[in-house]
């Protein structure tokens, strides 16, 4: 996926700016708010693995979504980075919800013995969306604690890295049949475009 480079510079500057500079003034703006998901898919019903393959890129697109909406982390103060951080995290979990609750909720694929793919997505967005929770309570429990808090934020900023480090397209492109339908699945184009 090539949108999550410009959030994660975004996001990684904003993480590092909270690490180096509680105490300092706040310049690093929120993103822009997008948007719904649209869930229009435009996948003839007649195919079914394009019509699987579109559904989970949905699913995908909603974590990109939330992770393009982040709010930003204020270092102006020890508690402002906290509280702003644990903002950020929330956001981070609720993204990671929505879209294991649109893999979960799409099944196996229509494709025999097919399913690893998805089943290892779920694995990891459920052991990252766990990082990023501990994380996020950690950063409650040590709020005004100046090094305590810049010892949270680096487990923040682990969580975060796992997940720009994460292969969205995994469920489709170990499969052939699957890898194919993404490329009829418009929510996989469109999942797959430069941002901008």
């Amino acid at each position: 996926m090539r949108q999550r480079s410009t959030v994660f510079a975004a996001l990684t500057t904003t993480i590092a700016i909270g690490l180096a500079g509680c105490g300092q003034p706040s310049a690093v703006p929120a993103p822009p708010r997008d948007g719904g998901l649209s869930v229009t898919t435009g996948v003839p019903p007649a195919d079914p693995a394009a019509t699987w393959a579109d559904a989970y890129c949905d699913a995908m697109t909603l974590l990109v979504r939330t992770l393009a909406a982040l709010p930003a982390v204020d270092p102006s103060t020890p508690q402002q980075a906290s509280r702003t951080s644990s903002d950020l995290l929330s956001s981070v979990v609720g993204g990671l919800d929505r879209s294991l609750a649109g893999l979960n909720a799409l099944g196996a694929p229509p494709v025999p013995s097919a399913d690893g793919g998805r089943e290892a997505v779920i694995r990891q967005f459920a052991e990252i969306r766990a990082q990023a929770e501990n994380a996020r309570e950690r950063i409650e429990r040590v709020r005004g604690d100046a090094a305590a808090t810049k010892e949270a934020l680096g487990q923040a900023r682990a969580a975060l890295d796992r997940i720009d480090a994460l292969d969205y397209f995994k469920g489709l492109k170990d499969i052939p049949a699957l890898a194919a339908a993404g490329q009829r699945a418009p929510a996989c184009r469109r999942l797959d475009q430069p941002a901008g």
